[in-house]
């Protein structure tokens, strides 16, 4: 379960969002982009610490971008590659972002929600009369079985091959798309979503 928190956050996801996407080699270049987050979905962190996000954004009428972070009360160490911004979050303060492909937490979960059949958590809205369910913006749906193993996962190697980010932990390679153009046949399980606008199940990422 995630809790939300009604909040100012500067720079907005938005803006971060924006930004990243511009500089990454496979955006296309577009004169004058116009961004927008069609939805999103978590994952937990066990150990409630890191906020565990993926954003699914459109830029004009293109594909949408796919593209996870992680929201950390500090930096993570021995990641400053990974790290795309800080945001100041009224509520929980200063959060830095990392690029969720490169973040052992967000892997595990990813790995965990494809082998046994997970969904994105719950989300529920602080509010002064207590938690209030939010409705999912995006929903996703591993391809997996409940109880089926999962590999432990405490370091994480990745390398960007087109628009896909390819990582390899705990012995298997997962590969994350960023851009959800028409999705080809799959072999192996697989983790697929929907939103508005796309209700039809989306290829999001597999394990090979």
């Amino acid at each position: 379960m995630a809790i939300l928190h009604r909040a100012k956050l500067t720079p907005s996801k938005l803006e971060i969002l924006s930004a990243h996407i511009s500089a990454q080699l496979w955006f296309p270049p577009t004169e004058s982009p116009v961004f927008r987050i069609v939805g999103a979905y978590r994952f937990d962190d066990p150990e409630g610490e890191v906020g565990v996000e993926t954003h699914l954004v459109t830029v004009g009428d293109g594909p949408v971008i796919q593209i996870p972070l992680t929201y950390r009360g500090a930096p993570r160490q021995g990641a400053d590659e990974s790290l795309i911004a800080t945001m100041d979050h009224s509520v929980l303060g200063r959060r830095w972002i990392h690029n969720a492909c490169d973040d052992p937490v967000y892997i595990r979960e990813l790995v965990r929600t494809i082998l046994t059949g997970g969904t994105q958590v719950e989300q529920f809205v602080e509010t002064a009369d207590g938690p209030v369910f939010f409705e999912p913006t995006a929903r996703v749906l591993g391809s997996g079985a409940a109880g089926t193993p999962v590999p432990p996962i405490d370091s994480v190697t990745s390398v960007l091959d087109g628009s896909n980010t390819i990582i390899a932990a705990g012995g298997v390679e997962i590969v994350v798309r960023h851009l959800l153009t028409e999705s080809t046949d799959v072999s192996g399980h697989s983790l697929s979503g929907s939103w508005s606008g796309a209700e039809n199940p989306v290829l999001l990422a597999l394990i090979r």
